[in-house]
């Protein structure tokens, strides 16, 4: 079993979730790819705007729930930012040419994950947003996995 260090942070915000996802951006290295799971509305887009400023990305940044896959080039490397959840057959995946992106020089963002675990690399950092509402609507408990 390959070693596994798992972090939780809890945001009380918008802000705090974008400000955490921001030192993700600003620690990461080429080649590294991020799962993320959660609900729709837990937070996943504005984690992910975070990561891109970061890594000093400066465009607009949503999800590509029916592109797929966004890339976006105007940062220290470059984001790839994929939403499956829309995926019917993992061989579409194939045909956007996710092996470029996962095994490139930028920085892979993957919402939706689970629903490709069969060609997701072994070494990953996966983070499951999870709301907890008795907590307050704002809340969120950020669970960060580095398989790396």
């Amino acid at each position: 079993m390959q070693n596994q260090k798992v972090t939780v942070k809890e945001t009380f915000s918008a802000e705090e979730t974008f400000a955490l996802g921001r030192q993700i951006g600003q620690n990461a290295v080429p080649g590294l790819v991020c799962t993320l799971l959660g609900d729709l509305g837990t937070g996943k887009t504005v984690l992910t705007q975070g990561i891109a400023e970061g890594l000093g990305i400066t465009e607009p940044v949503c999800s590509p729930t029916f592109t797929i896959v966004q890339i976006y080039e105007g940062g220290r490397m470059p984001l790839y930012h994929f939403d499956v959840y829309r995926i019917g057959d993992i061989g579409e995946m194939d045909e956007i040419g996710y092996e470029d992106c996962f095994y490139g020089e930028g920085f892979t963002l993957v919402e939706w994950a689970d629903l490709i675990e069969e060609i997701l690399p072994k070494k990953r950092i996966e983070i499951t947003i999870e709301k907890e509402l008795e907590k307050g609507f704002d809340y969120r408990k950020i669970r960060i996995c580095d398989m790396t």
